[in-house]
């Protein structure tokens, strides 16, 4: 049956579009809510000058550890579907309180990565028509409010119309990224760099310095589990969009950093001050006419990306408002277009306050999604240690838990635990310091709206 017409026999009538998704739709979605294009625009350029040649092996264990997260989610996503995202699945293992806890982080989370990279988004479209400076308060601040609109307009009106904009924004600006990197031609064209395999630059410091900004990198590979309603055949296509997604990001953010590392070698010093990294790389590569396509194939990442995270959050929210645990007019589904419109329109409302009020006290873009993304990161790692305690307990009572299971749970913990640890460094400069307190704080806030909702 073709997947425009299959049912979801699964889930209840939560008046979405059911079965309309495809696997590479799905796919699409948690690709986009990673934005790839933003690991060697911005990510991999920091974790090379934290961890230097040892760069590619940092993505390497990156990618390992975000694996066990997705093996933990699997476990969940097997036998579940709906439109809560992750808040759903542990929802089914712990009831109400956990739940609760973990759909308030993945509201924060999601919100704050759509705020977090319209900072991205103004950085290169000023990038492509103003030049490398800083771009005006008032650039910054239009840019931002327009392209979180354009994204409300597109998740309010047709899910399949966003999932086919993001798979296909995405697909052009990793294959124009990918370009750069094998194109022969001047400066370092990708070969075997024997310094890069040297055991003398895998010292423990260097891994652990960039080891936390590869993790973040991938947050938001999960949020195809946002679709559960909508996915045709969802307890098989939602779990290979997770593991795929995650395998996928990995690889490619390895090949960046190692073909980084090689055309920018030495030259860090020029990355830092710009404003748009690849457009510096495309220069040293002598394929200076890749570096406004490729400021343009950025620019659609970043927007797919907010509009993967109002998709995923507005969800999460949807279902969260339908349980009573957050607002009730938010559990409302469209009645033609099938999209959950109202609590679309409140998860951008929450990114555009916080992304605009920044723009207009002059903060930088690197320092926008720097800061809001670090917030959105610690709602991630919350759900993502909440999963990895709903996966063995499920197992466990449906008596199939294995040391093997417990061993990936376990492990899972760890990364997540010590990831959140090692973020949070109280000794850094204000407001990088105050981050973990204000996630917290947003946390609690969540948690008495659904005390107060369940009272009223």
């Amino acid at each position: 049956m073709p997947s425009s017409t299959m049912q979801n026999p699964l889930s209840p009538d939560y008046g979405l579009k059911s079965g309309v998704l495809s696997q590479i739709e799905i796919i699409a979605q948690s690709l986009a809510n990673i934005a790839p294009t933003a690991g060697p625009a911005m990510v991999v350029p920091l974790v090379i000058a934290s961890s230097g040649k040892a760069a590619w092996l940092v993505f390497l264990l990156a990618t390992f550890s975000v694996f066990l997260i997705a093996l933990n989610i699997n476990v969940l996503a097997r036998s579940s579907s709906s439109p809560g995202s992750l808040y759903g699945l542990v929802h089914e293992q712990f009831g109400r309180g956990p739940s609760v806890v973990a759909g308030w982080a993945l509201l924060i989370a999601y919100v704050g990565t759509a705020a977090a990279v319209t900072g991205g988004l103004t950085n290169y479209l000023h990038a492509l028509f103003g030049g490398l400076s800083q771009p005006s308060i008032a650039f910054s601040s239009i840019t931002t409010a327009i392209g979180l609109g354009v994204a409300c307009i597109l998740a309010y009106r047709d899910v399949r119309l966003s999932a086919r904009l993001m798979l296909w924004t995405e697909a052009v600006s990793i294959a124009l990224i990918l370009v750069l990197f094998f194109l022969p031609g001047r400066g370092s064209v990708l070969h075997y760099d024997a310094a890069q395999f040297a055991l003398s630059n895998f010292s423990a410091h260097q891994l652990k310095s960039g080891l936390v900004l590869a993790i973040f990198s991938f947050v938001g590979f999960e949020s195809a589990t946002a679709m559960g309603v909508e996915a045709a055949d969802p307890l098989r296509a939602i779990p290979r969009a997770v593991w795929a997604t995650a395998l996928f990001s990995g690889v490619f953010f390895l090949i960046s950093a190692y073909a980084e590392n090689l055309a920018l070698d030495g030259r860090l010093d020029n990355l830092a001050i710009s404003g748009a990294p690849l457009q510096v790389m495309a220069k040293l590569r002598g394929a200076s006419l890749l570096a406004p396509l490729i400021s343009a194939g950025s620019i659609v990442s970043f927007f797919a990306c907010a509009l993967a995270s109002i998709t995923a959050g507005a969800r999460t929210l949807f279902l969260m408002s339908r349980d009573g645990h957050a607002f009730r007019n938010c559990g409302k589904a469209h009645e033609r277009r099938k999209t959950p419109h109202v609590a679309v329109i409140a998860v951008t409302a929450a990114a555009v306050i916080p992304a605009v009020l920044l723009c207009l006290r002059g903060v930088n873009p690197f320092d926008l999604n720097g800061w809001l993304g670090t917030v959105a990161t610690y709602g991630f790692l919350t759900v993502y240690a909440l999963v990895c305690f709903a996966a063995p307990v499920k197992l466990r009572n449906e008596g199939r838990l294995s040391p093997g299971a417990i061993l990936i749970a376990t492990s899972a913990l760890i990364i997540v635990g010590g990831t959140f640890w090692l973020s949070a460094d109280l000794s850094a400069p204000t407001p990088d310091n105050w981050l973990p307190f204000l996630y917290l704080g947003l946390l609690a806030v969540g948690t008495l709206i659904s005390v107060m909702r369940r009272r009223l």
